[in-house]
């Protein structure tokens, strides 16, 4: 669930970047491909908190 919850986070900071114009053509690329998570990057953050604290929950020691 670590994973999942790492990918979210590279995936809510690509989103974000690309939504700020950072990244060039390559954002430009990814928003016409990714148009709701270009205009809501917080969702894929709240995603991957979600999964985070999943992760801790179920894990066992």
């Amino acid at each position: 669930m670590y994973y999942v919850a790492a990918a979210l986070l590279v995936l809510s900071g690509l989103f974000y970047s690309a939504s700020r114009h950072e990244l060039g053509q390559f954002g430009a690329d990814v928003c016409s491909y990714g148009g709701t998570f270009c205009d809501n990057p917080v969702d894929l953050f709240t995603g991957a908190a979600l999964a985070a604290a999943w992760g801790m929950f179920v894990s066992v020691k």
